[in-house]
């Protein structure tokens, strides 16, 4: 078992304070956007053995499994995160895992360079990823039903808005979202920018339901992200409760701190909300034009105290453990590998002691129990 240090991601739309008040640290100032505890090759955590994807390298079967290697092959299938929003994310979608490779291979056929600010598919890989609550938590995810963003554009009075609502309201549901959406991505940028003002100013004027609009706009001035936004179910997660984001989904995370779970991927169409490259056409071939609930995940909770978060994927599983003072040893030992995330109390396992923010990777098959009091997220896979 091997205490993991991990690093902290600074980007911009990171809180300042979130992480370093659940690590029981002074903030510097600076935004802390993500602390990555995993192999993945752009931030692996680090082990006394090596980082830890070193120590995955040197033997895949004895740290990961023969099942999960046969399965995922020989690395960590996930990437498990503290997210720690200020600002609003990109939003963005992810590609399935046929569209990942396909684009990764055509891409490399292209010799389209891995840094290249236009590349799309960093890899061959999808990116399905869960976020658990750990403070109350604001994001998007899906689209609302065409009707009901029309009657919310049309409250605006906003006049540029009229043909978006004309759209929403003429078309089937699938047909409407794709028209709406390409048409505001392909607007004239500079009365794009003009619409975006005046919708800003009438959702900040209205409030309600409007005011997650005014507050991303206010971040991303003139972005045409923020009507898109629009097109989208504003939820407001409380802690303990997550969201699954599937392979097409249009999502951002707005505000809160949270656990996220993913693939071992950086596949990121983005829609909007950013600076970066949006590659428009390959971002509506990827993107599923279906309104639906956003499907608020609560934990299943089994005898032995685990609570699972139940998805449709076998790349991670999450679960957390609630342990009150004197509720004994646990037994979590498990033939896949696990990172253990302390995020409150006192948690032993081993010879660690675990603090709210310190984490743990356990080899497979390794004895792990698990005593104290606090709340412990274990994540691994379904091999």
């Amino acid at each position: 078992m091997d205490r993991l240090d991990n690093t902290v991601r600074p980007y911009a739309w990171g809180s300042t304070t979130a992480i370093p008040t659940l690590l029981g640290t002074e903030p510097t100032g600076e935004p802390q956007a993500e602390m990555w505890m995993g192999a993945h090759p752009g931030a692996p955590s680090r082990t006394g053995r090596g980082t830890l994807a070193e120590v995955v390298d040197a033997d895949p079967e004895k740290e990961l499994g023969a099942a999960s290697v046969a399965k995922f092959g020989p690395r960590l299938p996930f990437l498990l995160k503290l997210l720690a929003a200020g600002a609003p994310l990109s939003l963005q979608v992810h590609p399935d895992l046929a569209q990942a490779r396909a684009g990764h291979e055509d891409e490399e056929r292209r010799g389209v360079p891995l840094d290249a600010p236009h590349r799309n598919y960093k890899d061959a890989n999808h990116k399905p990823e869960l976020v658990c609550a750990l403070t109350e938590f604001d994001g998007l995810c899906g689209f609302r039903a065409p009707t009901e963003t029309a009657d919310l554009l049309d409250g605006l009075g906003v006049a540029s808005l009229k043909p978006y609502v004309d759209l929403l309201r003429a078309h089937p549901e699938d047909a409407a979202l794709r028209e709406v959406l390409t048409a505001i991505l392909t607007a004239d940028p500079e009365e794009m920018s003009r619409t975006v003002a005046e919708t800003a100013a009438a959702c900040d004027r209205l409030g309600g339901a409007y005011a997650p609009y005014a507050g991303i706009a206010h971040h991303y001035p003139g972005d045409p992200g923020v009507l898109a936004a629009m097109l989208l179910n504003h939820v407001r997660l409380q802690p303990g409760e997550a969201l699954f984001l599937g392979a097409g989904i249009p999502h951002a995370y707005l505000d809160g701190l949270g656990v996220e779970i993913m693939a071992n991927s950086d596949n990121v169409l983005r829609c909007g909300l950013t600076p970066k490259h949006v590659d428009v056409p390959e971002l509506l071939r990827i993107v599923r034009f279906e309104a639906g609930d956003p499907g608020i995940l609560r934990p299943e909770a089994s005898p032995d105290g685990e609570e699972v978060y139940d998805t449709p994927i076998d790349e991670f599983r999450l679960s957390r453990y609630v342990l009150p003072d004197g509720s004994g040893v646990h037994d979590l030992t498990l033939p896949t590998p696990q990172i253990l995330l302390c995020t409150a109390g006192t948690v032993r396992t081993g010879e660690h002691e675990l603090a709210p923010g310190r984490s743990v990777f356990v080899p497979a098959g390794e004895k792990t129990e698990v005593s104290g009091s606090g709340t412990l997220f274990r994540a691994t896979v379904l091999a």
